[in-house]
């Protein structure tokens, strides 16, 4: 149906990816490491998750957590990884570069977005981090962008929810807005009635508790800013299809 809310789910594995399918998701952004925000996944996560879904599959392309702001060495990785993940079948490209002084980078994503062509891109949550979300919005127009993910520049959607409707109003059918952060069954519905938006973007992640039997308690694989190395991070089906009915 038309006026049916489109459910993104941000995943962090294949395994998510088929998880959120089951869900009843419309589409995914495939990710790793979303406790940095999400860092492009592998060629072979791209591979498998594009083998198991019949949904649209949209892969992120950031090279590392932390800023938007990028050396011209990872600038070439990001151009090498969206060449792979259109010849691994994605069908849409998530991503975001700032300037220094907080703008759309636009020499840079002009590139991105030739490169990615045909497929849409949408411009990440970069964009809760620039210093005139109006200007970047108009920016993110010229450049053909397909829609935003964003906050309103605030921890949630839900706090960032009156900027979020701005921006659809000033949008006005351009581009779409996208919000992300901090979505559940609980606020959806209010979001999407405040703000007018068509698509919003959550995780829907549970833990699940390792197989392993011996568990060496002394050594930690990622500092004091890791993942407890025997849980596991997953989609839940049962949350994606609560938030997506909420939506509606």
């Amino acid at each position: 149906m038309s006026d049916q809310i489109t459910v993104e789910i941000c995943v962090n594995s294949a395994i998510s990816a088929i998880e959120a399918q089951k869900g009843g998701a419309n589409r995914v952004e495939l990710c790793e490491n979303l406790w940095e925000g999400g860092t492009t996944p592998s060629a072979g996560t791209i591979a498998i998750a594009r083998k198991n879904l019949t949904i649209q599959l949209f892969v992120i392309i950031r090279p590392r957590g932390g800023d938007f702001l990028y050396s011209d060495d990872e600038f070439e990785v990001m151009k090498h990884d969206i060449l792979t993940a259109k010849q691994l079948g994605a069908d849409g490209i998530v991503t975001g570069i700032l300037t220094a002084d907080g703008r759309v980078d636009i020499p840079r994503m002009k590139e991105l977005k030739e490169l990615a062509a045909p497929l849409p891109i949408t411009f990440h949550r970069a964009f809760d981090m620039v210093a005139d979300p109006y200007q970047a919005l108009e920016d993110c127009i010229a450049l053909g962008m397909d829609r935003i993910l964003t906050s309103g520049l605030e921890k949630s959607a839900i706090e960032g929810m009156e900027l979020i409707a701005e921006l659809v109003q000033k949008a006005a059918g351009r581009i779409r807005i996208m919000p992300g952060s901090g979505i559940n069954e609980k606020n959806v519905h209010k979001l999407v009635q405040y703000t007018g938006v068509k698509e919003v973007h959550f995780s829907a992640m549970r833990t699940v508790d390792s197989q392993m039997e011996y568990r060496q308690a002394n050594v930690f694989m990622g500092g004091v800013m890791r993942p407890p190395e025997f849980l596991i991070t997953v989609t839940d089906p049962v949350k994606v299809e609560r938030v997506r009915n909420a939506a509606q």
